[in-house]
């Protein structure tokens, strides 16, 4: 087996965390995210939550997680009606399948931080936000899995409703064709069990938001959060107030919006969010469709592709008879989450927090005491089988994940890859030697031997490189324990948690999977968590 050092990564070095995120961990541009506060690496959120009146939205909240199977949704609905419990909030997109594994890492991840809350005596409740309201079918109708030879994606097919928010939609029967394929990839007895579990769940009827909640409280069990639909009517009610008041508000809001998009780029970030002049982050659903909301001149609006302005008290009149019609985008939906809840920390993805930076100015405009913000951990599932091809290739998992070629060059190089080092050192002699006559003639000649030899060098190294891979290749052992190794901690050239669905860790592992990631994720986002699943699996 792998040993502990061979397992640490550090994930800024191996790259694994992009852009703005990377930026706050390393201490610079936090204030940026302002007035949210952004919770440094080893420190814990301190200071009093903010107080909200939740009875009766965690009522339905109840309500709604004992049906989903949650074994203490009576007890953790109770527990949040308390104004003085401190809210963990995150969320994410409800997947085909449980979606990507991240999604139930930032599911552990709040978990975990309600659990440290609580153990220091603080009330806490973590709760999952799944985005019922969204209306990317593409980001939620497909999963990938790992078979034999490498990530195999499973699908819905072709969007038959655009626009629609996927909470409305139903699986369809190419549900029952995924399953189907499930079969396939993955006939061994352990995993018959989760492949009932998951066409039960994910049956053709089952719309997206209740079908992806019983999967992820299935993985967690009593631990599980809270989960939370975006289009669950007494939080579209609570909401109301807050989306009445960015109405009212859309100028402050729009000016509030541009100021942070100039920040940004000042600092030299991408906008993560391209900026839409005129366009309010919120959105209407007409006709069954989820249309963006565009200010007009003359206190007016309209919907993205309709050309006919409406007054905006009439979105008012609407939004106050039925809050359900009106959403939030991705600008607006934090600061709604945090208004209704009270959030005390939240915890984020690096893409989240890249837009963060814009969608704090919705926390301006509703006057919100603004949460603690945290970057969630990266995490890796990496079995026994997998933790053994590390130690007999005797490569460090950090190596892999930041530079796989690299790592199969120097494979390469101890199978008999390394031919032609000798030769390049003698060439490397040779073209030197001729730098003493080529000077003797004209002293102008320097600058292009230098040139030469630095082309010839490095033309030798790129053979060299490629020599090399191609040994490795040919080693069947070593090219077999590499393969596997890399498929399954870059699938596809991607990290492990971005790509692989959430089902392949159970029906690989078993029942305990959930645990396994609960107690093996650690709440630093600058390490790497690498989980165990084995001592959880019931593999025979």
């Amino acid at each position: 087996m792998s040993s502990p050092s061979a397992l640490d990564v550090d994930c800024l070095a191996a790259g694994l965390v992009p852009g703005l995120a990377a930026e706050l961990l390393a201490g610079r541009h936090h204030d940026l995210l302002a007035p949210l506060r952004f919770l440094a690496p080893g420190e814990a959120p301190h200071g009093e939550p903010p107080r909200r009146d939740r009875r009766e939205l965690v009522a339905a909240l109840g309500t709604a997680n004992a049906a989903y199977g949650h074994p203490r949704a009576a007890e953790l609905a109770a527990r949040l009606a308390d104004p003085a419990t401190r809210v963990v909030a995150t969320g994410q997109q409800t997947g085909l399948l449980g979606g990507p594994l991240l999604g139930y890492v930032k599911a552990a991840a709040a978990v975990r931080w309600a659990e440290a809350l609580e153990a220091r005596g603080e009330p806490a409740v973590a709760i999952f936000w799944m985005a019922t309201e969204d209306h990317d079918f593409a980001e939620v109708a497909s999963a990938t899995f790992l078979g034999p030879d490498g990530p195999v994606v499973l699908g819905l097919g072709d969007d038959p409703q655009p626009l629609a928010p996927v909470g409305m939609r139903t699986l369809g029967g190419r549900a029952e064709a995924v399953l189907a394929e499930l079969a396939e990839l993955y006939p061994r007895p352990w995993a018959a069990a989760w492949r009932a579990r998951l066409g039960v769940w994910w049956r053709p009827e089952a719309r997206f938001g209740e079908a992806f909640a019983r999967q992820l409280v299935g993985t967690l069990g009593a631990r599980a959060p809270l989960v939370v639909d975006a289009m669950l009517p007494e939080l579209k009610r609570a909401e109301a107030p807050y989306l009445a008041r960015l109405v009212e508000r859309r100028r402050e809001l729009g000016e509030a919006l541009a100021a942070r998009e100039r920040a940004l780029r000042a600092r030299g970030f991408h906008l993560q969010i391209a900026p839409q002049p005129g366009a309010s982050p919120l959105f209407l659903l007409r006709h069954g469709e989820r249309r963006r909301i565009e200010w007009r001149p003359r206190e007016r609006f309209a919907l993205r592709g309709d050309d006919e302005p409406r007054p905006v008290d009439e979105l008012l009149a609407t939004l106050a008879g039925n809050p359900a019609v009106v959403s939030p985008g991705a600008l607006a939906r934090p600061a709604l989450q945090d208004a209704v809840f009270g959030t005390f920390l939240q915890v984020m993805g690096p893409a989240e927090l890249a837009y963060l930076g814009q969608a704090a100015a919705a926390y301006e405009t509703l006057e919100l005491a603004a949460p603690w913000t945290s970057l969630r951990p990266s995490a890796l599932v990496l079995g026994r089988h997998d933790r053994e091809r590390l130690a007999a290739l005797g490569i460090e998992l950090a190596a892999l994940l930041a530079d796989p070629d690299e790592v199969e060059r120097r494979l390469g190089e101890r199978v008999g890859g390394d031919f032609v080092a000798p030769a390049r050192e003698a060439i490397a002699a040779r073209v030197a030697a001729l730098a003493a006559p080529a000077l003797a003639l004209d002293g102008g000649l320097a600058r292009p031997h230098t040139k030469t030899a630095r082309t010839v060098d490095r033309a030798l190294a790129r053979f060299a490189a490629k020599a090399a891979r191609a040994a490795a290749r040919r080693d069947e052992v070593t090219r077999e324990r590499f393969t596997r190794l890399l498929a399954a901690t870059r699938p596809g050239g991607a990290p492990q948690e971005r790509v692989l669905a959430a089902a392949h860790f159970s029906l690989r592992y078993g029942d305990g999977f959930g645990a396994a990631l609960l107690d093996g994720l650690a709440l630093d986002p600058r390490r790497l968590s690498v989980v165990d699943p084995e001592p959880a699996a019931v593999l025979g």
